[in-house]
């Protein structure tokens, strides 16, 4: 594991998903998403189906499913889902 931040990368359906989130929560997001960037593998995140680099998490009251790309530095957030309050 290198100790350098992550990129984050959004495909597929979670780049719009990510367009629509309303601000403040955007922002919030944004924030928390560069956090688990310097550590992908913590931060209460949990592995799927035992696989270490395919990682379920909340940020920001968001729920993320993500992989981290341990050998080009990406955390790909693949779908994220929030409720409207």
């Amino acid at each position: 594991m290198t100790g350098g931040r992550f990129r984050v990368a959004y495909a597929g359906v979670a780049e719009p998903a990510h367009s629509a989130l309303p601000e403040p929560l955007r922002s919030r997001f944004d924030a928390g998403m560069t956090v688990l960037a310097m550590a992908p593998y913590g931060g209460g995140s949990v592995p799927v189906n035992g696989e270490r680099d395919r990682r379920d998490a909340e940020v920001a009251g968001v729920a993320v499913r993500y992989y981290v790309g341990p050998e080009v530095l990406t955390v790909a957030v693949v779908r994220s889902v929030f409720w409207p309050e």
